[in-house]
C-alpha cells in the first residue's frame, strides 16, 4: 500500500483516506495545511493509485482496506488522528469500534452510520463504467461531470485532481487511476440501505462530522442523530462529498484537529 507523507516524520500522525475512486493525493491542500503539527500520511488503498490491485476483485471491500491500514497502523505504533472521506469514513468507523484501537480523534467526511441505497445504487452505476480519454482535459472533464458535488472548485483544483486520477493505457489512452475490478464486489448484488450504527454507537472518540449541504449519503436526518455525541458541520454548495480543498473548510477541520473545538 503506497501513501504520500508530509511534515515531521517524528510527529504525532494523522491518517487521512480517500473516497472509493479516489486517491491519498485528494488531501494534498489538507496535508499542507496540517504538516507544521502532523505527520501527515495520505495511503492510496488497495487497487487505487500507486497501490498494488488486488488479485481477486471480490476482496473490494470494507474489510479488505481495514486490514491494510491495520497493517499501517502497526508500523506507526502509536495514536493516531484520522480523516476519512466516504469508504475513508467507513474504514475510520469500524476501527474506531474496535477494542484498544489507536484513533484519538476523528473527522468524518460526508459519511455516517447509515447509508441509503438509493446513493449506493448512484455509485454502483458510475463505477461500473470504464471509460478512457484522449488527453487530461478530457479526464478532468469526466471528473468535473460525475464529482460535481464535491462544490465550486477552481479550473487549478479539478486539473490537480486530474492530474493525480489518470493513468496510461498500452494504446496511449488515459484512464482513471483505479483497477475497474473495485466495481465488482458493488455490482454484484442489488444495494440495500447500509446500517452500521452498531459501530456508531461503540465509538467513543471526539468526532467532526462534514457533511455536504446537497449529500445524498449523508442524510440531513443521520447527521442530526450523530449531532447527539459529534461535532457536526454542514458545507455550502456541496453534495457527496465536501473536497476539503477550500479554505473555509480546511479551517473548520484544522481547528477541530489542533484544538479540539469548532470555532
Amino acid at each position: 500500500m503506497a501513501w504520500t507523507e508530509w511534515g515531521d516524520p517524528s510527529a504525532e500522525p494523522l491518517v487521512c483516506v480517500h473516497g472509493l475512486t479516489r486517491n491519498g493525493r485528494d488531501f494534498d491542500a489538507l496535508a499542507q495545511a496540517l504538516s507544521d503539527r502532523y505527520r501527515v500520511i495520505c495511503p492510496d488503498l488497495p487497487g487505487r493509485g500507486a497501490s498494488d490491485w488486488l488479485q481477486d476483485p471480490m476482496l473490494y471491500s470494507p474489510p479488505s482496506y481495514v486490514t491494510a491500514l491495520a497493517h499501517l497502523f502497526a508500523m506507526l505504533d502509536r495514536p493516531i488522528a484520522y480523516v476519512g472521506t466516504s469508504l475513508g469514513g467507513i474504514c475510520g468507523m469500524l476501527i474506531a469500534a474496535c477494542q484498544g484501537q489507536p484513533i484519538t480523534r476523528m473527522v468524518l467526511n460526508d459519511i455516517g452510520p447509515h447509508i441509503p441505497r438509493a446513493a449506493l445504487a448512484r455509485i454502483r452505476d458510475y463505477i461500473g463504467a470504464t471509460p478512457d480519454f484522449a488527453d487530461l482535459d478530457a479526464l478532468r472533464h469526466h471528473l468535473q461531470v460525475i464529482h460535481r458535488p464535491f462544490g465550486p472548485l477552481t479550473l487549478a483544483q479539478w486539473q490537480h485532481l486530474a492530474t493525480h486520477s489518470q493513468r496510461t493505457l498500452s494504446s496511449g489512452r488515459l484512464a482513471l487511476h483505479y483497477d475497474p475490478g473495485i466495481a465488482a464486489p458493488i455490482k454484484a448484488s442489488e444495494p440495500q440501505d447500509a446500517d452500521l450504527w452498531a459501530f456508531w454507537n461503540a465509538i467513543s472518540i471526539p468526532i467532526l462530522v462534514l457533511r455536504g449541504e446537497s449529500s445524498d449519503l449523508l442524510l440531513a436526518e443521520t447527521a442530526a442523530l450523530m449531532a447527539e455525541k459529534a461535532v457536526v458541520h454542514e458545507v455550502v454548495e456541496t453534495g457527496h462529498a465536501p473536497a476539503m480543498m477550500d479554505e473555509a473548510t480546511i479551517g473548520v477541520v484544522v481547528t477541530f484537529l489542533k484544538e479540539g473545538v469548532l470555532f
